[in-house]
């Protein structure tokens, strides 16, 4: 049981972890160091010995192992990552970067995405260090950098160029998961992820003959964008359901008395009312028109015009959606992928699913531990380069009202000072039993 010492030093790191600003706005445009010293030193201060990595000056991760008892167990790995979305300030009700704590509630930039959890962990494992405690398995705690962006500095820099520091993890946990989602009817679900879809983000350039913009042209790239850009937007994807999203249909269904009908899918969301809301993102591949860049006089016709796709697309089906983009952008316009990664399938029925339900329903007895799939992704993607299954389990107990997944990237984004000492102790529970 994680002691009070560790409630209180959650509240306050996260506090102190929004207030060190790790706006990630693309592009290299970030710096990840300060709070990866602060990150070190506490867990320095836990008598392990963190390593800091860079590939880029300032984009630094830190990685440490905590020794479990069982010399015969796998490791399991828990990973955050410190950097944050832009906030503008004008827009939130206070300082995106105050760490402010107000009425029970900490306020901030990365509050629930996901510097609450980078918080848990450090309060656990020093927990543990004044206990003399140590978990079943061992433990490889790594806290990275640019996960809002591709990755490339974090995660993937880990995973492709430091290996060792992961030997023998078969598992890890990540953010987005494990939370309170209030159904409206009094019954309160606590989904856990087990797949992640696949990351498209896509350029589309269509070529035309440049000319006068009074002229009559065939061949105007703008319209042949255009027309591809509507038919992206206005196409509805087919249902295609992978075993998670089919499990978290069928156990959401049970819940409600309902028989699931897993070939009419839509009729099924319907009848889930509010709950359908953890699925309904899940059943589908997704391209939604994002950017657009052509032109740069009004009377001249450019001879090119680009867009840019947000394209997300489930477990098994990247071949479907590459052929789908190729019907859809036609003759005129080609497309490539500006940043790709693999969708996430991660088994229900392993152990370490079992002891995180578990863990979830010992300190939230009411609850119900559903399974299902991100929408978007994580660093859970280049962490499976290694071999290593990907859950999302960052556990908070949320009250009603609070939208934490509109919170995500957010205005006034904040958590709870209880849902973070229910995060502690969830995750102490689970960690030294996985």
């Amino acid at each position: 049981m994680a002691d009070q010492q560790a409630l209180d030093e959650v509240v306050r790191f996260t506090s102190e972890l929004i207030r060190i600003d790790t706006s990630n706005f693309g592009g290299g445009d970030c710096r990840e160091r300060p709070a990866a010293e602060y990150a070190a030193e506490q867990l320095a201060g836990a008598g392990l010995e963190p390593i800091l990595l860079e590939r880029t000056e300032g984009r630094t991760n830190v990685v440490a192992r905590v020794e479990g008892s069982d010399p015969a167990a796998d490791a399991l790995l828990v990973h955050g990552h410190l950097d944050v979305v832009p906030a503008q300030a004008a827009d939130w009700s206070v300082d995106p970067f105050s760490g402010e704590v107000r009425d029970g509630v900490v306020w901030g930039r990365g509050a629930v995405d996901m510097k609450n959890m980078d918080a848990m962990i450090l309060a656990v494992v020093r927990g543990w260090a004044r206990a003399g405690a140590r978990p079943r398995r061992d433990i490889v705690v790594a806290f990275t950098a640019d996960e809002e962006a591709s990755a490339v500095d974090g995660s993937g820099f880990l995973a492709d160029h430091h290996p060792e520091l992961f030997e023998g993890c078969t598992e890890g946990v990540g953010e987005s998961g494990a939370f309170t989602f209030h159904d409206g009817g009094g019954r309160q679900l606590y989904p856990v992820a087990a797949g992640e879809r696949g990351t498209a983000w896509l350029k589309l350039t269509a070529r035309g003959r440049a000319g006068h913009g009074s002229k009559v042209n065939k061949e105007n790239a703008v319209t042949r964008l255009a027309a591809a850009v509507a038919r992206i937007g206005e196409h509805t994807w087919p249902p295609r359901l992978t075993p998670t999203v089919s499990a978290a249909l069928t156990e959401i269904a049970a819940l409600y008395g309902i028989e699931p009908d897993l070939h009419e899918v839509d009729l099924l969301l319907d009848k889930l009312g509010p709950a359908a809301k953890l699925v309904e993102a899940t059943v589908r591949n997704s391209a939604n028109p994002t950017m657009l860049n052509a032109g740069y006089k009004v009377n001249v016709i450019p001879g090119e015009a680009v867009a840019f796709v947000d394209g997300r697309y489930l477990y098994g089906t990247e071949d479907e959606f590459r052929a789908t983009l190729d019907r859809l952008t036609g003759p005129d316009v080609d497309w490539e992928f500006e940043h790709r990664e693999v969708a996430l399938q991660a088994p229900l029925d392993a152990p370490v699913y079992a002891r995180m339900r578990a863990a979830v329903e010992e300190f939230a007895p009411e609850g119900h531990v559903v399974p299902y799939c991100m929408s978007g992704g994580t660093d859970a993607k280049q962490f499976s380069r290694l071999g290593i299954a990907g859950y999302g389990f960052a556990p908070l107990r949320l009250p009603e009202g609070l939208d934490y997944q509109a919170l995500f990237h957010g205005v006034d984004e904040r958590v709870p000072v209880e849902a973070l000492h229910f995060g502690v102790q969830v995750l102490d529970r689970f960690l030294r039993t996985a």
